[in-house]
């Protein structure tokens, strides 16, 4: 499905830092959460998922737990709507979907490329990805006081024109990510219980197709 392959791209784009002021600043915001994100080694989280088709109108809601590592690492577990894994050691890339006993099975540092990158690695250099701004200069918070960025890949893709970041005042980690591909349909991810740095074991990305599973190739547009 189309929301499937602009989650892909965001899984595959990626400690606390002084507090922003009540009226943050833009440097001082991006340099947080470069900052946070370049001391990130791992991450892991729960996540909501809403995919909104613009043209059809239509909504796919989603949830589960990531595991993110540094060097192209990533675990993406779906529990609904239907059961999924997304699972990257860094070289290669699978895709398991149970209900089709099928495995694609792609090259991650070639899924990695572009301004998506790795999601932990892309937001600790942001600034050399993206021209940044405040979703809105005039108000520059959400009703919760948390600064909402808006990212412009400065070499956009079909699949992510625009990604929209919502940080918390106190770390500056993602909370809220809202993606957009070029035919403005979005992908919005809410973080909960985020905890990081807590030494992911690389066994977490590693994947072995179960047995009798169609292996297919993963086609990376």
């Amino acid at each position: 499905m189309w929301w499937r392959a602009l989650v892909t791209v965001f899984c595959l784009v990626a400690v606390a830092a002084p507090a922003p002021a009540q009226t943050p600043d833009l440097d001082a915001v991006v340099e947080g959460l470069e900052s946070t994100y370049g001391k990130m080694n791992d991450l892991k989280a729960e996540f909501t998922q809403v995919a909104r088709n613009r043209s059809l109108g239509q909504d796919v809601k989603a949830e589960g737990t990531v595991y993110l590592k540094k060097g192209g690492k990533m675990r993406w577990e779906y529990k609904s709507p239907s059961p999924q894994q997304i699972v990257s050691d860094g070289t290669h890339l699978w895709v398991y979907t149970p209900e089709l006993n099928q495995v694609n099975k792609g090259d991650a540092p070639k899924a990695l490329a572009g301004p998506a990158g790795s999601f932990l690695q892309g937001l600790g250099k942001v600034r050399e990805e993206f021209t940044v701004r405040f979703l809105n200069p005039a108000n520059k918070t959400d009703g919760a006081g948390r600064p909402v960025l808006d990212l412009t890949p400065k070499k956009p893709t079909p699949l992510l024109t625009r990604l929209v970041l919502t940080l918390d005042p106190k770390d500056y980690v993602v909370r809220q990510a809202v993606l957009y591909d070029q035919l403005q349909n979005t992908v919005t991810m809410s973080f909960n219980r985020v905890v990081i740095n807590t030494g992911l074991s690389d066994t977490l990305f590693v994947f072995t197709p179960p047995k009798g599973a169609a292996v297919v190739p993963l086609d990376i547009r």
